[in-house]
Order: structure tokens, then C-alpha cells, then sequence
């Protein structure tokens, strides 16, 4: 019989237990072992049944084991002293307040992204996006970065996975219930639930409440439609991570940014706490963020859209994460326009003028398109990618935006991702390190060079950690691996083999991930024979555990996960190569510690970042990569091995084969006989320079903290500056600019270059001399303090274009009649060979971000 109504009954906690309550709504625990171990040790059979949830654990005690626990006077002991601590950890100066003491710095940062990666417990990621902000979230805790969060919550995550018989994969999307989750409903004064609430076509409105997730010190608040207020389409709206129709999508994307400031605002009214200078867009699905702050201004200051737009951009950071155009949302700008027109409409914003700050009016573009990463470029101050390789492949990819500028003058910068250590690194390494040097020698990792003698950790100790870590992956594979076949419709009878599935002793190379179909999930099943000889050498083993989930819709990511499946079902390699369903966080936490050598070939240049071969080397594990995303900057060759590239080749199936070939040369000419190489004690020393070559050089710089601090000085805290430049009483700052921009993008039809020439040039110039440049330049209506002349100038390669470019301004020297001015400068020759300039002139105002804002620019003619 189904039940006619649910709710949820909450344990009631005997007063000397209430604390526990405390530290398992606060996420903190996720990554704070010491509450791990607390919780454990109220049942330590009920906590790993329950996969280390702290609210189910409680919920599931009985009252007679609460008394005993109560009666436990060390126990209460220990909850009191966690609960302090996390206390201190919450009220305490961190970096941000006792460090960091620029003027500058933001008050608080809005940080919106479409997923969350924190932990097992709060499903609301599908991959590396979502576990990046998730660390970025962590990190920022750590730091006493003052950000909060903005999100939604889905009701379904995403999805579960698991395997046919036939070894495709199989989705499933069981509810969740947030009254069993660690978050709190935000409510009023009166105890309703407080709500936002968006305009929709129809008539229709949305309606959302807002819950609260504790990641530390950060609050991070997820909007929810699934409530009685709204219609069934409209509870929809917010069921699951990156599932339906564009329509669904787009009114995803809208309650995000829309909706997800207004969350701000209710938080910060219910809190007091106070009003984001900056507004960091993780991806282009926030982009609507900047819409709904445009809208307050209009509406709350009679504010022009112009000037608004000019007052939300002083405070907006963009990310991108994507190397593909295909990664980014586009939608039909007729869909669009739906969203703002009609009963949907924003009072005081014309939906052209929204339309045209995503719209693709860009040569090559498509102008019936609405491009989601167009938006949050054109309506951020600062812009990065999330490696130095990817934003080389950004200011490629968004080049067109920017015309008549060089590709290395588009203004994205990059910030390389980095991980939260203390979630990534296995508690057991972490003692182990503890043990034997000191907490500055672990964060510069300077101890672990150190030699076991003089106090380092002696080489015996940190292999055989490593594999008490291989032990524990071993484990857990079969233990997933039995548990698979038995979905997968084995009778248990079949499966006495799974006993002997992966060997500890045996070199493990991991591989998991998303399975988009550039991240080549199959090219290690190039040459299958090689392959099972590789897996089944008499003498130098390896043992492969894959995990990784596909789209649902991507038909062929689906059909690689089949293809790996049914290659590790065969009888001759089943125990050397496995594959794990339903890759999440709590598998990753045993995997990639357990991991000897951590795998990465994706089809370069497409992998923007990456970040789990960064938490497999805080372990120890050495990398095995294609040189791209993060592995391209800080390979050095002695901290893993990069797979040659066959650059160039057009062909893809030909470049797969040489690629492939030279992943398997590196496997059995260097990685497995290194890996086996041992010494008399059993330790293999070249592979053991090898890790702590890797601790030493790779953990300071993968830390999540280094990145969170690296958007701190190098973003957040510039935009809050141009921020507070441009707020104010009536916006002045921004009033003003936005008319200068409207008189200098009227009056560059005007601006010409006329005339360009040298002086004082030899016939032969040599390194050390000097070349003197003047030019001659027409402005039109505006004046010389709007614009720079700059020489522009470099090597030139065959075809007469310049390349490693500088810039300089030229000084005024003359003005005339008709708006037309004389400029002159001199260069210095430092170089010799092939060179070249050339003269530009740009717009100049003192509260741009730089020369290319406006993109505008006019250059002498050849």
C-alpha cells in the first residue's frame, strides 16, 4: 500500500550528544577527519552501511544505543571537544583576515556554478566542474575567503549508474530528500519558508525556496522549484542535473543566475551579513546572474541599461572550462527572447539589449543563437581559463569577439585549477606525514626530500604505505565488481573469481573520469592483443581499474563505456582490468590513493584543466598524460611520463594508432620495469625519487588553496576595486563611462590612421640602435585623452606578420585642424633578426579593464 502523505521524523539527541547535530550539518566534516573518526566510532558497521552519511547515522541510532553513548563520559567528552573546535575553525582569522591585507579586498564573493562537488552525501555534481567548485568552495573556507555559494539542488543529482549483462550502461535517478540532507531551509521571521520568485512566459511565475549548505565557513544556498507553490512543469524545473529540453535547461540556467542572485539577497537580509562586490560566474550556465543585477539597478536606482551594464561588469568574474565551442550552451534566440518578452518581461531592460549581449553577431557565428559563454564575457571585467594551455586555447576560441586585436591580446587570462587537499589526500598518508615532518616542510614540500635518517620519511615506511593504499583499492574493486555482476543478473555461484580480481602487489594504473568521447576512453583498446599481453606479462604485470559515466544522451561516450566493459568481461584479462560503475566522490577517495600511476589521454589540446591526476600525486601516484590541461605546465620529467602527440595529423583513427602505440611503448619499456625495479629491502628506488620528487615539487602547487588565493589577488580583489570605482550614490562612476563608451563607439568611424614614418634609420640597423616612428592620425569628434596611439611592434615571420608583440604609447607631439594630431616615439632594437611595426590607435579611459574592452581598434594600413 502506497502512504497517502510523508515527513520525515527527526532523532531527538540527548542534550550531551546535541553538538553532534552541529558537526553533521557543517560539511567541514567531509574533509575534517577527526569528526570522520567521531562519528565512525558510534557505530562502526552502521557508518560504513550508511557510506559515511552523519545524518542518516544519527537518524538510524536507537534511543536505548543514544543513552549508552550519553552515558559515555569520554565520548561526551569528544563531542564537546570537536564541537569547540569546529567552533574556533568558524570565528577564528584565517589567511584572508590576517594575511591578505590589500585595501581592496572584496567584502564578500557571489560564487554561482550550475554543481556542487563536496561530498557523497550531497549529490550535486556530474564531474570535474562541479568537484572544482566544490574545492574551490572548501578551499576558500580554509583561507577565510569570505564567498558564498550559489547553486541549485536537484532532486534526482545526477544520475546513478550501473551495467546490463551486456555492459551497457544503465541509468537510474532515485529522489533525494532534503529534510534527510545536511542543509536548512531558509525561513522567515514567521517560520515560512522564504522564496524567490521569476517572471516565466504565460503568465506563469517560479517560485523557488532556498536551502543552506554549510561547507565551513562558506554558506552555499541551492534553489529548489519542487515545492506546492509552483505547477508541475515549474517543480520540474530543478529535478536533475543537466537532463531535458532546452526550454528546461534554459529555465535552469535563468533560476541560477536570476534566481541565485536574488538568493543572495534574501540570505543576506536574513543574516545580515553583507552585499557581494564581486560575482564570479563558474561557467557560462550563471550568466543570467548579470541580467537580474542589471534589473535591480534599472529598476531600484532609475539607473540606464547602459550605465547598469557597466556597473555589473565593474564586478564580475567569468570562468571558462570549456576548449570546445561544443561545450558551451547555446539556445534559440527566439527561446530566449520567450524568457524576457510578454508577461516574462523585465520592466526598464529591453530584451534587445539583452539579446545582444549573447547573441552570436560575430563573424562565423550564427545570429539565431544565444551563446551562454558570449554572455558571460561580455558582461565580466576579467575573464580565465583554468590552465595556461587552456586559456591559449581560450583567447583562440573567443578570438572573435575581439577583431583586429592579436589572439594573445584577447583578455582571458588563466588560473590553473588546483584540489582540496585535505578531502584528496588518504588519512593514513596524511598521519603517516605528520609523523615525521613538520607542517612547513609538508606545505613547501621541501620534507619530503628530506631522508629517513635525518627525520624525513624513511623510504621502507612510504612504500609500504603505498601499498596498504593499493591493498585498500584492491579491496573495494571487488567488492564494486561483485557487487556489479549481481545487478547485471550473476547468480553469486558464478563469481568465486571475483576473489582474485586486481592483485596488491600488482603496478595499478588508473583511469576515470566523465566519458566524452574526446577524452578517448578506448584508446588503451587500440591494439587489444598488446594490451593482454601488457595486463598478462609473466614478469611485469599491470592492472587496470576504470571508472567514468557518459551523458545519457551521448550515444557515443555510452558506447566506449560498452566497448572498455566488454573487454574487461573477457575470461583471459577480467582479473587485471576492471570496470567500476557509479563513479563518484566516495569512490575517487579510495581510487585515486590506491592508484600507482594515474592515467590522462584525451585528444590535446581539449582537456581544459583536469584535476584528478592532481589528487592522485598528493598520494604519491606519478602521472602518465598527454601534455595537456594542467600536466602541460608542470611536467618536468622526472614526476610522471607524457604521451608523445601526433600533433598535426589530421586523420583521426591515424592519430589515435600513434598515440596509442606510444602509451604502450612507455608501459612496457620504462614505467612497468621502473616500477619493478627493486632493491634488496623490496624498495624500488628510481621509482621512489620519483614520488617524492612528485610530493615535493607537484603538492604545494595542485593545492586548491594556492588557486582560491590566485583568484583572490589576481581577480577578485581588482574587480572589487573597479566595483567600488563605479558604486555609489546614483552610480556616477558608471553613468559616466557607460556615456563615453556611447560617444567613442559613435566616433570611431572617424578614427583613421593616415600616415606612418621612420627617422633617423641607417642603412644597416644594428642591436643597441634606435628608430625613431611618427605618425600622423585622424580622431574625428573625439579627443586625444580618449584614445592611445600605440606602436605596436615585434618579430615578423614570413609573411611580414608581427609576432611576440609589444606596445607602446606614443607620445602627442602636434595637433591641427579637423581632428588631426601628430604622435611620435622611438624604439630600441634589443634583438636581431626579422623585424617589424606598426601603429594603432585604442580607446583610453581610466576604468577599463584594458585596450580591447571596447573591441575597437583602428590600425595603419600596409
Amino acid at each position: 500500500m502506497k502512504a497517502i502523505r510523508r515527513f520525515t521524523v527527526r532523532t531527538v539527541l540527548p542534550a550531551s550528544l546535541a553538538p553532534l547535530d552541529t558537526l553533521a550539518q557543517n560539511l567541514r566534516f567531509s574533509w575534517h577527519e577527526p569528526t570522520r573518526e567521531l562519528f565512525a566510532s558510534l557505530d562502526p558497521e552502521l557508518w560504513a552501511s550508511l557510506h559515511g552519511d552523519p545524518v542518516a547515522l544519527l537518524g538510524a541510532l536507537d534511543r536505548n544505543r543514544l543513552a549508552e553513548l550519553a552515558a559515555d563520559e569520554a565520548l561526551v567528552a569528544r563531542v564537546r571537544e570537536l564541537d569547540e573546535d569546529l567552533r574556533r575553525y568558524l570565528s577564528s582569522p584565517r589567511w584572508y583576515q590576517d594575511t591578505y591585507d590589500a585595501a581592496d579586498k572584496p567584502d564578500a564573493i557571489g560564487y554561482f556554478s550550475a554543481e556542487f562537488g563536496i561530498t557523497a552525501v550531497l549529490p550535486q555534481y556530474s564531474g570535474g566542474l562541479g568537484i572544482l567548485a566544490g574545492d574551490h568552495l572548501k578551499s576558500a573556507s580554509d583561507l577565510g575567503v569570505p564567498i558564498v555559494g550559489v547553486g541549485l539542488l536537484y532532486g534526482a543529482g545526477y544520475f546513478k549508474q550501473s551495467l546490463t549483462r551486456e555492459g551497457w550502461q544503465h541509468e537510474t535517478y532515485p529522489l533525494l530528500d532534503p529534510d534527510n540532507l545536511p542543509l536548512t531551509l531558509l525561513r522567515e521571521a514567521d517560520g515560512t519558508p522564504s522564496r524567490v520568485t521569476l517572471p516565466m512566459p504565460g503568465g506563469q511565475l517560479l517560485h523557488a525556496q532556498v536551502w543552506r549548505a554549510d561547507v565551513g565557513r562558506v554558506p552555499l544556498l541551492l534553489l529548489d522549484s519542487n515545492i506546492p507553490d509552483n505547477d508541475d512543469a515549474a517543480r520540474k524545473v530543478t529535478d536533475r542535473l543537466y537532463g531535458g529540453s532546452p526550454d528546461h535547461r534554459l529555465k535552469q540556467e535563468l533560476l541560477l543566475g536570476m534566481g541565485g542572485v536574488k538568493a543572495l539577497r534574501l540570505h543576506a537580509r536574513l543574516t545580515g551579513g553583507p552585499t557581494p562586490q564581486v560575482y564570479h560566474a563558474n561557467e557560462g550556465h550563471a550568466g543570467f546572474l548579470a541580467i537580474e543585477r542589471i534589473r535591480e539597478l534599472v529598476e531600484g536606482e532609475g539607473l540606464t541599461f547602459d550605465a547598469a551594464l557597466e556597473a555589473v561588469r565593474a564586478g564580475t568574474v567569468f570562468t571558462t572550462h570549456t576548449p570546445v565551442p561544443a561545450g558551451i550552451d547555446r539556445f534559440h534566440i527566439d527561446l530566449v527572447r520567450q524568457h524576457f518578452t510578454g508577461s516574462a518581461e523585465v520592466p526598464g531592460v529591453p530584451v534587445d539589449k539583452i539579446l545582444a549581449l549573447g547573441v552570436e553577431d560575430f563573424a562565423g557565428g550564427d545570429p539565431a543563437v544565444y551563446n551562454m559563454a558570449t554572455l558571460g564575457l561580455r558582461t565580466a571585467r576579467l575573464a580565465n581559463g583554468v590552465s595556461q594551455l587552456h586559456g591559449e586555447v581560450s583567447r583562440g576560441m573567443f578570438h572573435h569577439l575581439w577583431p583586429g586585436f592579436a589572439v594573445d591580446e584577447v583578455p582571458i587570462t588563466s588560473i590553473t585549477n588546483g584540489v582540496h587537499g585535505p578531502t584528496w589526500t588518504a588519512p593514513a598518508f596524511t598521519r603517516m606525514a605528520e609523523e615525521h615532518l613538520t607542517p612547513a616542510q609538508i606545505d613547501s614540500g621541501d620534507g619530503w626530500l628530506v631522508p629517513g635518517a635525518e627525520g624525513g620519511v624513511p623510504d621502507a615506511e612510504l612504500w609500504q604505505m603505498r601499498g596498504r593504499l593499493r591493498g585498500d583499492l584492491v579491496t573495494a574493486a571487488r567488492q564494486r565488481v561483485r557487487k556489479s555482476w549481481l545487478q547485471r543478473g550473476a547468480s553469486p555461484a558464478e563469481l568465486g573469481w571475483v576473489d582474485d580480481v586486481l592483485d596488491p602487489n600488482v603496478l595499478t594504473i588508473g583511469f576515470a573520469r566523465r566519458v566524452p568521447t574526446y577524452k578517448r576512453l578506448t584508446l588503451m583498446l587500440s591494439d587489444p592483443d598488446r594490451l593482454r599481453a601488457l595486463l598478462t606479462h609473466p614478469e611485469r604485470p599491470i592492472q587496470i581499474v576504470v571508472a567514468g559515466k557518459s551523458h545519457p544522451a551521448d550515444e557515443p561516450g555510452v558506447g566506449l563505456i560498452q566497448k572498455l566493459v566488454t573487454f574487461a568481461d573477457e575470461e583471459g584479462v577480467r582479473d587485471r582490468i576492471v570496470f567500476l560503475p557509479n563513479y563518484d566522490i566516495e569512490m575517487a577517495m579510495t581510487l585515486m590513493p590506491g592508484c600507482d600511476v594515474w592515467l590522462n589521454n584525451p585528444l590535446r589540446p581539449l582537456e581544459a584543466s583536469g584535476t584528478s591526476g592532481m589528487k592522485c600525486a598528493l598520494n604519491g601516484a606519478l602521472n602518465l598524460s598527454i601534455l595537456d590541461g594542467w600536466w602541460n605546465e608542470w611536467y618536468d620529467g622526472e614526476n610522471g611520463w607524457a604521451i608523445p602527440t601526433a600533433d598535426g595529423v589530421d586523420d583521426q583513427a591515424r592519430r589515435d594508432q600513434i598515440e596509442a602505440s606510444a602509451l604502450y611503448d612507455l608501459l612496457e619499456n620504462t614505467v612497468a620495469p621502473r616500477f619493478y625495479d627493486r632493491d634488496e629491502t623490496g624498495v624500488p628506488q628510481h621509482w621512489m625519487a620519483m614520488m617524492r620528487h612528485t610530493l615535493a615539487t607537484l603538492g604545494p602547487k595542485v593545492q586548491a588553496t594556492r588557486m582560491v588565493r590566485d583568484y583572490v589577488e589576481r581577480l577578485y580583489t581588482p574587480v572589487a576595486a573597479s566595483y567600488r570605482h563605479l558604486d555609489g550614490p546614483g552610480h556616477t562612476g558608471a553613468v559616466e563611462l557607460a556615456a563615453w563608451k556611447d560617444r567613442v563607439r559613435q566616433g570611431w568611424a572617424g578614427v583613421r590612421v593616415d600616415h606612418v614614418e621612420s627617422t633617423d634609420v641607417a642603412d644597416v640597423v644594428k642591436v643597441g640602435d634606435a628608430v625613431g616612428v611618427s605618425a600622423y592620425v585622424s580622431l574625428g569628434d573625439l579627443a586625444p585623452q580618449d584614445v592611445d596611439v600605440q606602436l605596436v611592434h615585434g618579430r615578423v615571420d614570413d609573411e611580414d606578420r608581427l609576432v611576440d608583440v609589444e606596445c607602446q604609447r606614443l607620445t602627442l607631439a602636434e595637433s591641427f585642424e579637423a581632428g588631426r594630431h601628430a604622435y611620435r616615439g622611438e624604439i630600441e632594437l634589443e634583438n636581431s633578426g626579422p623585424f617589424g611595426y606598426s601603429v594603432r590607435i585604442v580607446p583610453r579611459h581610466g576604468s577599463l579593464a584594458g585596450p580591447a574592452e571596447l573591441a575597437l581598434v583602428a590600425a595603419a594600413q600596409a
